[in-house]
């Protein structure tokens, strides 16, 4: 474990979650705030924006997507543990390596397909906006590089967090 904590892959995949952690909360913060002032416009002050729920709602894909890969840091995603309570060491090994590989190939296809999605969200625009869809269909690809990158790195250092790795 002590060669882990020191790889520079390791400390990046830590250094990298810290700050998606942060990102999503200032997404959620600011989803919160769009939505409370959309709330108070339409009930009290009248103003006919209307730009408050699209704009919540792209907030909110960019932040639930971008959690996926601290859930992938942590090691939080369906594991199938149920079923791996039940098999010998070696075959809870062998499952939990598949499901990290099937984990693998699935989101990098997801970011190899996002990015032509984002390219195709170049002649889409947005309702309400009027701004094409790039930065909301970009969501898909980012969202899944970061999380194959750290379902990577959770191969590499095992079944324990980082997290408890730099915190022992």
């Amino acid at each position: 474990m002590e060669e882990a904590k020191n790889s520079p892959l390791q400390r990046f995949a830590y250094r990298l979650n810290w700050l998606v952690e942060r990102i999503c909360a200032l997404l959620v913060g600011l989803m919160v705030v769009v939505i409370w002032f959309g709330v108070v416009e339409r009930y009290f002050l009248h103003l006919g924006m209307t730009w408050t729920e699209e704009f919540s709602r792209y907030v909110m894909i960019w932040a639930a997507l971008l959690a996926v890969s601290c859930g992938a840091y942590y090691r939080e995603h369906i594991g199938l543990d149920i079923i791996k309570r039940f098999l010998p060491s070696k075959g809870a090994r062998a499952l939990g390596v598949c499901i990290d590989l099937i984990g693998l190939l699935f989101f990098l296809f997801l970011a190899w397909y996002g990015i032509g999605m984002t390219r195709a969200g170049l002649s889409q625009y947005a309702t309400i906006f009027g701004m094409t869809m790039v930065v909301p269909f970009a969501a898909v690809p980012v969202s899944s590089a970061l999380t194959s990158f750290q379902i990577f790195a959770a191969m590499l250092y095992g079944k324990e967090p980082l997290e408890k790795m730099f915190t022992q």
